[in-house]
């Protein structure tokens, strides 16, 4: 028996990587987080599949159904919104797991921000001038963030920052992002990425907040902040150049 954590993508259904749906398809059991993995993954299940939401379960109770199915022979696809690797809450299930000694494996899926890249139609990264993506979010009461990684002294490094779980304190975002950014530097918000009803909005740090609280967008959504979203005067990469010897090299 094994438990697979499955990244379902950010939203739309046929995100979801090949390996990802067909793994879903060899599960008797599955958990997904019903507030945010579309409905019609779950058609990918077998039709005799015990299905459980855990969009109300704490980690006891979903450590428990992972034991229940360690019990019964029975493989568990537990589905997550975007990708498993960042702010999953993955990390605590693994360690469940391990301390129960049940195995598990990690299938990759999209993660909100390259859906979001994508719905604003660009490259995070630009040849001279950003080659840097910091992902991250803001200190809430609930969880804190580390030391050295509040959002000024992140901003000091001029990166592109993508922020997650972070809408509803856009207003906090700018104040602490503008001294080191400038008001005129390009900022972007995407909600409900990939999915019907996604939003995007693009403004410069002067009125993103406005935009954003004007959408009455406050949660599912990424902020992005860097020079790169609006970049047109660059250099091409070194990958195609045409003076580029290609003989030389294979990568």
């Amino acid at each position: 028996m094994t438990v697979y954590f499955i990244g379902a993508g950010p939203g739309a259904a046929d995100l979801i990587t090949v390996r990802g749906a067909r793994t879903l398809a060899s599960c008797r059991v599955c958990l997904y987080a019903g507030s945010l993995v579309p409905r019609e993954l779950l058609a990918e299940c077998p039709p005799d599949a015990r299905l459980v939401d855990t969009a109300r379960l704490d980690l006891d109770a979903i450590t428990a159904e992972f034991v229940r199915a360690h019990e019964e022979g029975e493989d568990v696809a537990r589905l997550h919104s975007g990708d498993p690797s960042v702010f999953s809450a993955v990390a605590e299930q693994m360690r469940r797991l391990d301390a129960a000694g049940i195995p598990y494996e990690v299938v990759p899926g999209v993660p909100a921000f390259a859906a979001a890249a994508a719905a604003l139609k660009r490259e995070l990264t630009v040849p001279t001038v950003g080659q840097t993506v910091i992902l991250t979010r803001i200190a809430q009461q609930a969880t804190p963030m580390p030391p050295g990684e509040d959002l000024p002294t992140l901003a000091r490094s001029g990166a592109l920052l993508v922020l997650h779980l972070a809408a509803r304190y856009v207003d906090r975002v700018v104040e602490e992002l503008l001294p080191h950014y400038g008001a005129d530097c390009p900022a972007a918000v995407v909600a409900m990425a990939s999915r019907p009803d996604e939003v995007v909005l693009r403004g410069t740090m002067e009125d993103i907040a406005s935009r954003t609280k004007a959408a009455g967008i406050t949660k599912t959504a990424v902020i992005i902040v860097g020079r790169t979203l609006a970049a047109s005067q660059f250099r091409d990469s070194h990958l195609y150049d045409p003076a580029r010897d290609r003989h030389a090299c294979t990568d």
